[in-house]
C-alpha cells in the first residue's frame, strides 16, 4: 500500500489539483484511478489555461467550434465540458463505490462572475445541466456574493466545490451557506442525501504571505524565524476544528438524520512553495478524517515517493490559536492577510481566464485562415 493509498484508510481522500486531454486520451488518468491512488479531481481556470495553451491536444474542437461562430468563452467551455465529462465518467466507479460519497470531479464557473450572485446561479444551473453528471461539483468562490450563491445551488440540488477560502471565519459563513441551502431544499420537499459538497481551504498562498512579513519585521525579542512555516498549518487546525463542532451541532444533526452528506474540508494550493520546506509539508500535516487533499501532480508523485501517511494534524486548535495570538501580537493581521489573499485570488483566476480565451481566440484565428 502506497502512501496516497493508505492516506484512504485514515478517511482522507486524495484527489488531484490537474486535468489535461492528455491525460484522458493516454490513459493515464484511468490508471491511476484503476491504481487507486486518487478518488477525485479539480481544476480551475489556470489549470485549463495551461492545458489549452500548452499542447494543441484542443485544435480540431477549437477549429470546429469557430468556423460554426462559437464565440471563445462558448468554446472553452465546450473543450471543458468534455474533459470533464469524461474525467466524470472515469471516476463514477469511485463513486459508486462509496454510495455517492467521492469520485467528484470540479468545474468552475466563470471567474468574471465572482462578485455577481445572480450570474453565478444561472451559470451554475447551466453547467450542471450541460455536464449531466451525478459527480459533478461546480466550483464557487467563498466571495460575500457567493456565500448566497452556495446557499441557492446546494438548494437546487447541485454539488458544490467552495474555492478560495482563506480566513476560518469566512469559512464558518460558508458552512451556514451549506447548510442553509440543505434547510431550503428540504423545506421545499425534495431529497437531500445526493447534495455534496467540499470546502476548500488554501494553504501554502497563506505561509508565503506571512513568511514575506515575519521576514521584513526587524524585532529583537520576538524569534520570527521560528514562527515561519506554521502559518497555513495552524489555520487550517482551526478551520478543522470549527468543522468539527459544525457537525456535532443541532442542527446538523438533524439534516444528517434525513441523509445529510458532511461538506468536507478540503485543503487546496498544497504544493510548497518555499525551497526549504519539505516537498510534502502540506499533505503529511493536514491529515485528518473527512478531509480532501487535492494535490498538483508534483507534490502527488512526492508524497506518493516518499510520503509518511500517518493520522493526525500537526497542531492541536490550542497550539493552533496560540501561534495566531503571537501573530497578532506583532502586529499581523489574519484579517487582513486573508481579505488581500482573497482579492488577489479572484484576480489571478480571473487573469487566467481572460489570457486563455485570448489563447484560444488567436487560436481559431490561426486554425481558420
Amino acid at each position: 500500500m502506497n502512501p496516497l493509498q493508505k492516506l484512504q484508510t485514515l478517511g482522507q481522500s486524495p484527489w488531484q489539483d490537474n486535468i489535461s486531454r492528455d491525460q484522458l486520451v493516454s490513459g493515464m488518468l484511468q490508471d491511476m484511478v484503476n491504481d487507486g491512488d486518487i478518488t477525485g479531481l479539480t481544476s480551475n481556470p489556470t489549470i485549463f489555461q495551461q492545458a489549452i495553451s500548452g499542447s494543441n491536444d484542443y485544435d480540431v474542437t477549437i477549429s470546429k467550434l469557430s468556423s460554426m461562430g462559437f464565440d471563445a468563452e462558448d468554446i472553452f467551455y465546450a473543450l471543458a465540458s468534455e474533459d470533464i465529462m469524461q474525467a466524470a465518467d472515469i471516476f463514477k466507479p469511485v463513486y459508486d463505490s462509496t454510495g455517492g460519497t467521492d469520485g467528484f470531479v470540479s468545474l468552475e464557473v466563470s471567474p468574471r462572475l465572482a462578485m455577481d450572485t445572480s450570474e453565478t446561479v444561472s451559470e451554475a444551473i447551466e453547467l450542471w445541466g450541460k455536464v449531466n453528471r451525478p459527480n459533478l461539483m461546480i466550483k464557487i468562490p467563498a466571495t460575500i456574493p457567493g456565500l448566497e450563491a452556495i446557499t441557492m445551488a446546494i438548494s437546487a440540488g447541485i454539488n458544490v466545490n467552495v474555492t478560495l477560502i482563506f480566513s476560518v471565519e469566512r469559512y464558518s459563513k460558508v458552512i451556514d451557506a451549506y447548510i442553509t441551502g440543505l434547510e431550503k431544499r428540504l423545506d421545499s420537499g425534495h431529497d437531500i442525501n445526493n447534495v455534496n459538497s467540499v470546502a476548500s481551504f488554501f494553504i501554502s498562498r497563506i505561509d508565503t504571505l506571512v513568511d514575506a512579513r515575519l521576514d521584513a519585521m526587524l524585532l529583537d525579542d520576538v524569534d520570527t524565524d521560528s514562527m515561519k512555516g506554521r502559518t497555513a498549518i495552524a489555520n487550517a487546525n482551526l478551520a478543522y476544528n470549527l468543522f468539527q463542532n459544525s457537525i456535532s451541532s443541532k442542527r446538523w444533526t438533524h439534516l444528517q438524520s434525513k441523509g445529510a452528506n458532511v461538506q468536507r474540508p478540503l485543503w487546496a494550493s498544497t504544493s510548497t512553495k518555499d525551497p526549504k520546506y519539505s516537498d510534502v509539508l502540506y499533505v503529511e500535516s493536514l491529515i485528518a478524517e473527512n478531509t480532501v487533499n487535492t494535490l498538483p501532480p508534483g507534490t502527488m508523485q512526492a508524497f506518493k515517493d516518499h510520503g509518511n501517511a500517518i493520522m493526525g494534524l500537526e497542531m492541536g486548535p490550542e497550539d493552533a490559536a496560540r501561534h495566531m495570538e503571537q501573530l497578532a501580537n506583532i502586529g499581523i493581521s489574519m484579517e487582513e492577510i486573508s481579505a488581500k489573499l482573497e482579492t488577489e485570488g479572484v484576480v489571478s483566476f480571473r487573469d487566467s481566464y481572460e489570457q486563455l480565451l485570448s489563447v484560444i481566440s488567436e487560436r481559431s484565428k490561426a486554425l481558420n485562415t
